[in-house]
């Protein structure tokens, strides 16, 4: 394990904004690009040439700024070794990026101790920045205007919550497909706003439950501190806060006990 410098919060937070801007700049220039570069991985995902440039400026400027810091990427995998470690996914929604869908971002997250304590999520194409850090609460930036606190929802009754369920293959595959119609039947609304959008709509307090199945650490670390600072509350479907088990379930708090006793029961 390296040695780190003891930086606060405050500043951490600052350096991915500044990536998350730097990061903004990048892919909104190769979005809508007729000569848009795009490549199937062996997952069968798609990777475009806007994700890769994006997570290679994200490495360098880490290198200069944060040298002892590890780094885990989408693309580029593992780096380093620290008890902090930044988590990155230059573009989450490649494939909606790639079809000219405007909910994709930058997601870039530190982990202290393995511990989420920063996230920023910037998704340009919505003129949007949202951002969490540990004891400094979560935050909204509307079309680079004047940053507002956010707040989960107080909604405390599932027949009043709207839940966004992202991906109705994926409950299917990991086995949960009926767990979800059982929600779906029990909660006022349902939706599949996906991605990054549906965390961060529930950290506006605009909807209230979100969950997926296939989730890898660059897909939830960035939304744990924005959420939580909001006041909401994120595990894994056996309620772990580790989010090691490919599935992530993100609450206002409130309806949080009863949503994982529906996948106990």
């Amino acid at each position: 394990m390296s040695d780190s410098p003891d930086y606060s919060v405050a500043d951490d937070l600052a350096v991915a904004l500044t990536l998350a801007a730097e990061a903004d700049l990048i892919a909104m220039d190769r979005y809508r690009a007729q000569d848009l570069g795009i490549q199937t991985k062996a997952d069968k995902s798609i990777v475009t040439d806007a994700d890769t440039r994006v997570e290679r400026m994200i490495r360098a400027h880490l290198a200069e700024a944060r040298p002892h810091d590890a780094v885990l990427g989408e693309e580029f995998g593992s780096e380093g070794s620290s008890n902090r470690q930044w988590i990155v996914d230059p573009i989450d929604g490649t494939s909606n990026f790639a079809r000219g869908v405007p909910i994709w971002g930058a997601l870039i997250a530190l982990l202290v101790d393995d511990v989420p304590v920063v996230g920023v999520v910037s998704a340009p194409a919505l003129e949007r920045r949202w951002w969490g850090a540990a004891g400094l609460g979560a935050w909204v930036q509307h079309h680079g205007g004047e940053a507002q606190r956010i707040r989960v929802s107080r909604i405390d009754r599932l027949t009043d919550a709207t839940l966004s369920y992202n991906n109705l293959q994926t409950w299917d595959q990991y086995g949960h497909l009926d767990t979800l119609v059982d929600l779906s039947r029990r909660v006022g609304r349902t939706r599949a706003f996906g991605d990054l959008w549906s965390y961060m709509l529930l950290a506006e307090g605009s909807i209230d439950i979100a969950g997926e199945f296939d989730v890898k650490p660059w897909d939830i670390a960035a939304l744990v501190p924005i959420v939580t600072e909001a006041g909401g509350r994120v595990t894994t479907i056996s309620g772990s806060p580790a989010l090691d088990e490919l599935n992530v379930v993100a609450t206002n708090g409130l309806l949080h006990d009863e949503v994982l006793g529906a996948f106990a029961g």
